[in-house]
This record gives C-alpha cells, structure tokens and sequence, in this order.
C-alpha cells in the first residue's frame, strides 16, 4: 500500500492535468516553489494544510474531491483488485469484458 503523501500527490498530480495545468503554473497560484510541488506530486512530501486549502481554491474543487485517493493504485495492486472483481461476474459478463478490453487495446494503438 501506497503512503498517504504518494497517494495524495498522486491526485493533485491528476486533478491539475485534468484541468489542462502545468506544474509551474499550479506552483505559481498557491504561491510555493514548483520544485516544493514537484515534492509533493512525487510523494515526497505531504502538504501543509495551508497549501491544501490553496490547491484545492485554485484547482477548484473541495476537500472531498481531493481526498478520494482509492482509485489510485501500484499495477500490481489493480491487476489483483480487477482479478478479484472479475472471479465474482458470470461467463458472458467476463466475454463482454473482454470484448471491451479488446476494443480499448485497438483505441489506444
């Protein structure tokens, strides 16, 4: 399991490409260093409330939005919690799948 600061860097990190912004310019509006927010993209370090309260105003958000880090998840982590989900769907559920599974691959070739 991933850290609390790797996990919520990996958000903002998200969120703020979501909305189409650099790094330097997120850094730039909540007023710290860009390399201070490569920090806590990175997991490195965990942000003071402070700043938390101003990426969440910037990026326009609230609290609960930021904080939903359960998606967020190593590979091999994924491929186990997927696996999981898919030992309790019926045969034709699993065709259907991966029907769609093939479809993504063909998409993002």
């Amino acid at each position: 399991m991933q850290s609390l600061s790797v996990l919520l860097g990996k958000r903002i990190r998200e969120i703020r490409e979501s909305k189409n912004m650099k790094q330097v310019e997120l850094a730039n509006l909540i007023d710290i260093e860009p390399t201070n927010l490569s920090k806590i993209e990175k997991g490195l370090h965990l942000p003071k409330n402070e700043t938390i309260n101003k990426i969440v105003k910037v990026l326009n958000i609230n609290i609960e939005n930021l904080l939903e880090l359960k998606h967020i998840q190593t590979k091999d982590e994924l491929i186990k919690n997927i696996s999981n989900i898919l030992t309790e769907h019926k045969t034709e559920d699993l065709q259907f799948f991966y029907k769609v599974l093939l479809s993504y691959n063909e998409i993002k070739r």
